[in-house]
């Protein structure tokens, strides 16, 4: 067995959300939350992948240990994509989840496609090792928010993957792990560091 497949990772993070829902998704690997005093550098990249490298890399130099870090979003077609690696901010800096959410309710029509991005980075300072995974969920805009369970744009995202018109947040959390974007990358990154 490599290296890489008994080791912790520390996630480059400060959501509690994003934590939980990594410990959870791969369990039972240790995922050790970022010690205080680690500071992160903004996200002002352009795509998901020049958002989570930098911060896996500074995770890394900071506490010497395999680190990972990730940048997530929704992509609206009715949009042009947006808003994107703007998700978190969609609504303007320091918004509210409900706030984004509905912003995205009031411009982009009902029943339009979305798509949920994750691109999550493994960054080993040791060896050098940088590797980049994405993953991808498929849906479409609910008329109105669904559900109190999952975070951000999960009340009114409608995954493809299910029949019955819930959205993510009306699933439970092992029907969404099963088909979330971070349930999707989480499993590549465990095959990989398997393999």
């Amino acid at each position: 067995m490599s290296g890489r497949a008994t080791n912790a990772l520390v996630l480059a993070t400060r959501n509690r959300h994003k934590l939980r829902e990594f410990e959870r998704l791969l369990a039972p690997r240790p995922v050790l939350a970022l010690r205080d005093g680690v500071v992160l550098p903004p996200e002002v990249g352009e795509t998901f992948a020049a958002n989570a490298l930098p911060k896996a890399r500074a995770a890394a130099a900071a506490t010497g240990s395999v680190a990972i870090a990730d940048d997530s979003g929704i992509e609206a077609a009715a949009l042009g994509g947006a808003p994107g690696v703007y998700s978190a901010r969609y609504a303007g800096e320091g918004a509210s989840d409900e706030e984004n959410l509905f912003k995205l309710l009031r411009e982009a029509p009902a029943g339009s496609p979305l798509a949920y991005v994750c691109v999550l980075v493994y960054v080993d300072p040791e060896t050098g090792e940088e590797i980049c995974f994405e993953g991808r969920c498929t849906g479409r805009l609910a008329e109105a928010p669904r559900g109190s369970g999952g975070f951000g744009y999960d009340p009114a995202f409608i995954p493809d993957d299910r029949e019955d018109g819930r959205t993510m947040a009306e699933l439970s959390e092992a029907e969404k792990d099963a088909i979330s974007h971070r349930g999707r990358v989480a499993r590549k990154l465990l095959a990989w560091l398997e393999s």
